[in-house]
């Protein structure tokens, strides 16, 4: 079966979801070590990821099943 590509909205929120969780690991790791630079690099990690990963499609557990 050909994969579809992920609709620009679902990109979209893909990238937010990413930068969310990187923040929110930043600013516990910059707490815990008390180095404020890791806020930056949670951030990065998060957007790379956010970037990278494929975000699911209708055919991956969303709407009727088609066959």
């Amino acid at each position: 079966m050909a994969a579809r590509e992920p609709l620009p909205p679902a990109r979209r929120r893909q990238i937010v979801a990413g930068l969310v969780v990187g923040l929110l690991v930043g600013v516990v790791v910059s707490l815990w070590t008390g180095f404020w630079l890791w806020l930056a690099a949670g951030l990065a990690v998060g957007l790379a990821a956010g970037a990278l990963m494929k975000p699911p499609g209708d055919d991956q557990g969303r709407g009727p099943a088609r066959r």
